[in-house]
């Protein structure tokens, strides 16, 4: 990922929107070097097109970290040594940079097969990793001659592995030969307690100084005390004379080895470097999602028409600090479209202007960075060739120019710039001068931005400003909203109607006394201060409507949710009297037939007329058929229907209360303790465990009574029964 460098967006715009600040809190989530640099080096676009790409990698970065395919570690060392080394003819690399260089492979290797693997989870990573050239001749060379433990490995070459064969066997030999020179002189008694110990590397004897000449060998050393002098035994010294060759031979051989690989990789040094960068554009991006994940930024949706609507947009650095210090952050939402390009921005000092200013300017810039920013989803942005920007302290000591005079330069170099491709954003538009004269100019420079179809926010004081954006129809005023009684700051941005200053009623809260006040509104254009009054009364009625308006609202949706309650219930209670009607007219019926049943039954009681018994029954059945309509086939569709209902309905309710008593009894099994077994005589009165009929025992035999119920006597089992 190379960022573009010719960005039509000045360097100082970006510093005056806080920029720099915001990549320093995104390089502080880097893992590497490499990435850390390319980060302080991020700047917005120049071409439309590599934007969405960008942002949508970023967005699956931060997708990854919640997902179940995890992307896996981007980590590596800088190769930017063993790269310059390659440049250097006949240079040779040491192992840990082969090392390094093998890292950076093998990362790069396993990031490419990952994201072609779930290509369709990563599908814009995966894009951007296809353009990697990938070669595997890096990682099998360098793994061919250097093993996981960083050592040249024996069968790096057949020369290196003979003198490695013949260093073990010599070393065999040293460590017998010093075996046997110890043991002999240890029994002689001439070594000191230690015995022996380790002198350049090399085993030595450790002799007291009175029998050093009866042991042969070379002296390496003494102790401070010269007490002890180590001597290797002479059986060892050819071995060791032998192994120093050896060891020689061996360093000689691995210097041919690894410049053989140096020469070998050598002409893969821009492909290793081409590595390099994709891995540090990982972690870029990686920095990036982590951060958009700190400031909860999101993707919005980019549009190629000319508009700019932030939903609940947050200043990212305001937030962060207020994340710190546990205070809470005022989100604000803002619209920049074709039939309003300018908006306005009046009001108290100390209410926000400035930060919502700032908030436009640093988001665009982060989009246009590929960088994830805190705003609602449903937000839209645009893309814009040029940010201007007029902010903060104007004043050049370098050059000598005054506050007024550095910014008649930056409205110079605005005329230059400034089309329909351009958002500008000016900060207490029109100040530095006499009032008169600097809003005269200021007025005329907002003319000339809006004659050029540009987008831009100012804030100002200026009234004729204010009037201004009232009359041009592509422009808008704005304020932000203060409590009128307490004067406090709102920071919420209302849009359509310009904000009055406060001026004499902030001086009046903070003690001017009100006569001082008065001379001063004297002394100014009596319509100045009514055009003012106007504003502030304009805003105290607006802010006292949008209370009765929510407040309206709240009642509104409260009696709907009653409404609605009301006519569930109504609906109930009305299905319910349907039912019992039904019910009424039907046990009414059925007490008229059992009425002229029973007054047939009583007839035949006293006759005993069975023919006019019969000739009465069939009558009273042919009246009720009679009643009986006969239902249409589509209609006794319809009633079966609802009787199917009705009847599950009542079989899901009968299921419902088999289960209960189910539970009742199987909780009712385990609930009560077992009652103590009383030993039952003849004479004991004794029911059943589960009955009611109490009886007298007449007699026992084995496990069975004769239980006297009086009417009857019965056979029981004896655990069957319980005394009363």
């Amino acid at each position: 990922m190379q960022q573009n460098s010719k960005t039509k967006i000045h360097k100082k715009t970006l510093e005056d929107l806080e920029f720099p600040t915001v990549l320093s809190q995104v390089s502080a989530f880097c893992v590497t070097e490499p990435g850390t640099r390319k980060v302080a080096g991020i700047a917005p676009y120049r071409n439309t097109n590599d934007i969405a790409p960008e942002l949508n990698r970023v967005k699956e970065f931060v997708a990854s970290f919640d997902g179940d395919n995890r992307i896996p570690n981007h980590g590596f060392e800088p190769i930017f040594k063993e790269l310059q080394l390659f440049e250097i003819e006949n240079s040779t690399l040491e192992i840990s940079g082969f090392r390094r260089i093998l890292s950076v492979s093998e990362t790069t290797r396993i990031l490419l097969k990952f994201f072609k693997k779930f290509e369709e989870f990563y599908i814009y990573l995966n894009a951007f990793s296809e353009r990697v050239a990938y070669t595997g001749m890096i990682s099998e060379a360098i793994n061919k001659v250097v093993d996981k433990y960083g050592e040249v490995k024996n069968d790096a070459s057949p020369e290196l592995d003979a003198i490695r064969r013949r260093l073990n066997l010599v070393k065999g030999q040293i460590n017998a030969s010093f075996s046997r020179a110890l043991q002999r002189y240890v029994k002689a008694e001439y070594l000191d307690d230690i015995k022996e110990t380790i002198v350049d590397n090399r085993r030595v004897l450790a002799v007291t100084a009175m029998h050093r000449r009866k042991i042969k060998g070379a002296v390496l050393g003494t102790s401070k005390t010269g007490s002890i002098v180590y001597i290797e035994p002479q059986e060892t010294l050819e071995y060791a004379n032998e192994l120093s060759t050896l060891v020689y031979e061996e360093q000689e051989e691995v210097k041919r080895i690894l410049k053989v690989l140096t020469e070998q990789i050598r002409p893969y040094a821009s492909l290793l470097a081409d590595y390099q960068d994709y891995l540090s554009t990982m972690d870029v991006l990686y920095a990036k999602a982590k951060y958009a994940i700190s400031i909860d930024g999101v993707l919005p949706l980019l549009t190629s028409e000319k508009r700019l609507s932030l939903v609940n947009a947050y200043h990212p650095l305001l937030l962060t600090a207020n994340k710190k210090r546990n205070e809470k952050t005022f989100p604000q939402s803002i619209a920049l479209e074709p039939e309003s390009r300018i908006i306005v921005i009046s009001g108290p000092n100390a209410g926000g202007k400035s930060i919502t200013l700032k908030t436009v300017g640093l988001l665009q810039a982060m989009i246009q960075s590929g960088m994830l920013i805190p705003v609602d989803p449903q937000s839209e942005l645009c893309f814009f060739e040029r940010i201007l920007t007029d902010i903060g302290d104007n004043q050049s000591i370098e050059n000598h120019l005054s506050t007024y005079s550095y910014r008649l330069k930056k409205m110079n170099q605005f005329l230059r710039k400034c089309d329909n491709e351009t958002l500008f954003l000016i900060d207490e538009f029109g100040t530095g001068s006499d009032p008169e004269l600097g809003g005269a100019l200021a007025e005329t420079f907002l003319e000339v931005f809006y004659e050029r179809e540009a987008f831009g926010i100012i804030t100002t004081h200026y009234t004729n400003l204010k009037l201004l954006a009232n009359e041009l129809p592509h422009a808008i005023n704005a304020n932000m909203q203060f409590d009128s009684k307490s004067l406090q700051p709102l920071y919420k941005l209302h849009l359509g109607e310009a904000g009055s200053s406060f001026t004499f009623e902030v001086a009046q809260k903070n003690g001017i006394p009100y006569s001082l006040i008065n001379r001063s509104k004297k002394k100014i254009e009596r319509g100045k201060v009514r055009f003012d009054k106007t504003i502030a009364n304009l805003q105290k009625e607006r802010s006292a409507l949008r209370k009765t308006s929510a407040s309206l609202k709240s009642e509104e949706e409260k009696a709907r949710g009653e409404s609605k309650q009301l006519e569930e219930i109504n609906a109930k209670v009305q299905e319910k009297l349907e039912r019992y009607q039904e019910l009424y007219d039907a046990n009414q019926k059925m007490i008229s037939l059992g009425k002229k049943f029973d007054s047939l039954s009583e007839s035949y009681f006293n006759n005993k007329r069975k023919k006019q018994l019969t000739d009465e029954l069939m009558k009273l059945v042919m009246i009720e058929n009679s009643k009986r309509k006969k239902l249409a086939p589509k209609v006794k569709k319809v009633v079966k229907a609802k009787e199917k209902k009705v009847q599950q309905e009542v079989e899901k309710k009968v299921e419902v209360i088999r289960e209960r008593k189910k539970k009742e009894k199987a909780e009712a099994k385990k609930a009560p303790p077992p009652k103590p077994k009383v030993i039952l005589k003849v004479g004991d009165r004794v029911r059943m465990i589960d009955g009611r009929a109490i009886g007298t025992i007449d007699s026992i035999e084995k496990k069975k009574a004769i239980v006297n119920y009086g009417m009857f006597t019965a056979d029981v089992s004896m655990d069957e029964l319980e005394k009363v």
